[in-house]
């Protein structure tokens, strides 16, 4: 499945259950990755609100889907 750059409300209304699981599961990878390594470079100075844009764009996107799933009762691979 194509995710898009511009991820809407009515593109996450035309995803299964399955298929919003699967995009989450992989949205939060990309933004652990990115901001695992943001973290690591900027150490005790690291902000989100500061972050590149690359970031807070990969932390929009995987929010705006990890919110979608919790609304449909399911669960998110989301665990620290």
């Amino acid at each position: 499945m194509t995710i898009p750059e511009r991820i809407t409300a009515r593109w996450i209304a035309t995803l299964s259950n399955d298929e919003l699981q699967a995009v989450e599961r992989t949205l939060h990878g990309s933004f652990d990755k990115q901001d695992s390594s943001e973290r690591l470079s900027k150490g005790s100075a690291y902000s989100l609100m500061k972050a590149p844009e690359t970031l807070t764009n990969a932390w929009l996107r995987w929010s705006m889907v990890c919110n979608a799933t919790r609304d449909r009762g399911l669960r998110t691979s989301y665990r620290r």
